[in-house]
């Protein structure tokens, strides 16, 4: 599963819990909400705002180690 900017964040963590620090290393740190669980990639960049090319690059990065 390539992950992308429609992703869901729950989805993510659930395949590739390593992922878990990233997200937490651009300030999102309420993974363990369900709110937060059950949005995408994108929408969760612009309410950090963070760029959702750049989050989505190094998550893929890590899965494909």
């Amino acid at each position: 599963m390539a992950i992308t900017k429609s992703s869901i964040i729950g989805d993510v963590l659930d395949k590739y819990p390593q992922t878990a620090p990233i997200f937490l290393s651009i300030g999102m740190h309420c993974l363990g909400c369900p709110a937060s669980r059950g949005e995408s990639v994108e929408d969760a960049c612009a309410v950090h705002g963070v760029n959702p090319d750049d989050l989505i690059e190094k998550l893929n990065a890590a899965v494909a180690q």
